[in-house]
């Protein structure tokens, strides 16, 4: 999807993009949109909406379900089932599409206007007549009370088939030399004709007779460029009773009230190129005219430019969906463009989730970057020595500065600057030194104020960054929290616990085990760091039995579960740290001989070194003793009875067990067993 915005107007491309092939295999698509990203990328509003070479022609059906579309080459013409978001039939033809029109509400009714002279009738099942007409062809349209279909030529008669008796009428003879093309109102049925000779004719299709005509030449303009000679009118389009508005083939719209000779607004398209396609916008009361290279939208209360549409292709017809902001155009392109713009309306009901998208869209905006040009200030040009070119055709004014050749740009810094390059590369070793440098591991340095409250946000976040340990928050704005004592937060208080109890909870928790933690290491550091006699009991064993009776008394009382703190400091109790006079040192240099010169020295049986208490290479025995209560070991002794009484009094089930039938062996025809 490609976003432009012209006169603060955005415009939806979704048409952009690569397109693949239709020669290819479906594999090879596939493997395609798995490799290109931007194939992947890609919004595809209706599936295969485009044409071998070019679009002639598209409309839309009256009941908005059916998108029909001609184009070449080969000559054919494709529907489109909105609802289906893809194309519902093809349909080749012998010559090229001039103009076509539906004669019902859908698609199972249409005509095709061709450039042999031809006209075709197809049916919902496919081709159902063809007929010919004298001269060549430019438009027709239908009048739904009489069912006559009116064909403009490139002569004064305008044809009439009445579809229901199946034959042509007398013709309607105007007074021009050609009739380009025919449109009736919708209101009063009133026939408007646009001739070459640049007047409009309009005729009442019940007598079929002239009820007006509007000519150029009464309308006030100047067409100075065209040399003694009016443009001829190449569209029309009504909006209600009385407004009509016309298109020359000088790239001019003027808008009429039937009541008057003279158009109330002329607008200039200023391209020379003739308008081939007018419609309305009724909600905004906007004009719809494009011409083969743009699309102009203008207000039509004073002409003031709405927004523009400039495609890279010419614009062969335009189609715009009523009361919607979608807009489809066939081109001189493979593609048939499809445009959506938010400010004519919301996105049909067939692709509501453009809104969203777009939506999506708006939130991101991307700024707007010109990849051939460099936007420089004056204070570059001065650094450049450019500032000479202010005001000539190399330098394109532009806010607050200018924007310039990026190859002009490139040539001037090289010479203004020839040790740029040096300066970039130390930037660029600074920043790779930087970025090794944060990779290394560092001690978090937590904040003073609201210690508990920053070591809680570092816990949640997964970037520990330096920057992240002094402000937690990441937000400038309260970085105060973290260095202003007037901001420390009470946790004590009774506000405190009753707007957190949860995190007063998960805080005292945290607080206690902590300080259990700091206390076990404590008195484990103190066992470690005594030097006790040997044979003599440790203080820590001689008061296990007074921890033990807290513990059992704790029990009895309904606390199955001992805390922390009555749990470390029973295990504590029971860690026993003595030097036994069984324990032999080695000395140090008998470990450097082998095995066999120790056994040759008797070292192994009879040295009996004395036992160095304080070496810093062992001569230490930890021992840890699960002791158990008098209740335990009661309660294991009368297991162990009742084991032993049930194994007397157990007997076998093999009595009454049924006995399995052995049966007889044969051995070359005589029973042996």
């Amino acid at each position: 999807m490609q976003v432009s915005t012209a006169n603060n107007v955005k415009v939806y491309n979704l048409s952009v993009g690569k397109s693949l092939p239709e020669w290819i295999s479906d594999r090879k698509k596939r493997a395609l949109l798995k490799e290109d990203i931007d194939l992947r990328r890609r919004i595809e509003l209706i599936q295969d909406f485009s044409m071998p070479t070019a679009s002639t022609d598209i409309q839309v059906t009256a009941d908005g379900q059916y998108i029909i579309a001609a184009g070449v080459y080969k000559p054919r013409v494709r529907c489109y089932d909105v609802n289906q978001l893809s194309m519902k039939f093809e349909r080749c033809l012998d010559a090229e599409v001039v103009r076509f029109t539906t004669l019902s509400e859908d698609y199972s009714k249409f005509v095709l206007l061709l450039s042999d002279r031809h006209l075709e009738f197809h049916a919902q099942y496919g081709f159902y007549y063809r007929t010919r007409i004298p001269r060549f062809g430019r438009d027709l349209a239908y009048h739904y009370p009489s069912c006559d279909l009116y064909i403009t030529s490139c002569c004064p008669e305008i044809y009439r088939l009445n579809l229901e008796q199946g034959r042509f009428l007398n013709t309607i003879t105007t007074g021009a030399s050609a009739c380009n093309v025919c449109e009736f109102n919708p209101e009063h049925q009133l026939l408007a004709v646009g001739t070459a000779e640049g007047s409009v004719e309009c005729w009442d299709p019940r007598s079929h007779t002239r009820a007006g005509e509007m000519s150029l030449s009464a309308a006030g303009v100047d067409f100075s460029d065209v040399e003694g000679f009016f443009p001829s009118i190449t569209a029309l389009k009504y909006k209600g009773a009385l407004n009509l508005a016309v298109g020359t083939a000088t790239g001019q719209v003027l808008l009429y009230d039937l009541r008057s000779l003279r158009p109330r607004l002329v607008k200039d398209h200023h391209y020379g190129l003739a308008v081939h396609s007018i419609d309305f916008q009724k909600g905004e009361g906007l004009v719809l005219s494009s011409d083969s290279r743009s699309l102009r939208i203008w207000q039509e209360s004073d002409g003031s430019p709405f927004t523009t549409v400039e495609p890279d292709h010419d614009i062969n017809r335009l189609c715009y969906l009523p009361r919607t902001g979608l807009i489809f155009m066939a081109t001189e392109d493979t593609r048939m463009l499809t445009y959506y713009i938010p400010s004519l309306g919301p996105a049909p009901r067939w692709c509501s989730f453009l809104d969203s998208l777009t939506e999506e869209l708006e939130e991101t905006p991307e700024p707007t970057v010109y990849e051939d040009y460099k936007f420089v200030t004056g204070k570059d040009l001065e650094e450049l020595n450019l500032s000479h070119l202010v005001g000539t055709n190399l330098l394109r004014a532009y806010m607050h500065g200018y924007f310039m050749d990026i190859r002009l740009y490139h040539k001037a810094k090289s010479i203004a600057q020839p040790f740029a390059y040096e300066q970039y590369r130390k930037e660029k070793i600074q920043k790779k030194m930087e970025e090794a440098k944060a990779n290394r591991a560092r001690r978090k340095k937590l904040p003073t104020v609201n210690r508990q409250l920053a070591e809680r946000l570092l816990g949640e976040s997964k970037h520990e960054s330096e920057a992240i340990v002094s402000n937690p928050l990441g937000d400038d704005r309260f970085a105060a929290m973290f260095t202003n004592p007037e901001f420390q937060v009470d946790e004590e208080s009774e506000e405190f616990q009753l707007l957190h109890p949860v995190l007063s909870r998960q805080e005292k928790r945290r607080s206690r085990k902590t300080r259990e933690r700091a206390e076990l290491q404590l008195q484990q550091q103190e066992v470690y760091q005594e030097e006790e006699p040997e044979g003599r009991p440790s203080e820590d064993e001689s008061s296990s039995s007074e921890d033990e009776g807290v513990w059992r008394r704790a029990r009895r009382t309904g606390n199955s579960r001992p805390t922390e703190e009555e749990r470390g400091q029973r295990a504590v109790g029971e860690l026993q740290m003595r030097t036994p006079s069984r324990l032999t040192l080695v000395p140090p240099q008998s470990t450097r001989a082998s095995l066999g010169q120790r056994l040759e020295r008797g070292e192994a049986a009879t040295a009996t070194p004395p036992v160095q208490r304080g070496a810093t290479y062992g001569s230490r025995e930890v021992t840890f003793t699960v002791k158990q209560s008098e209740a335990e070991n009661k309660r294991a002794r009368q297991l162990q009875e009742h084991r032993a009484e049930r194994r007397k009094l157990r007997r076998s089930a093999s009595s009454i067990l049924p006995r399995t039938k052995t049966l007889p062996v044969f051995w070359k025809g005589r029973r042996i067993k």
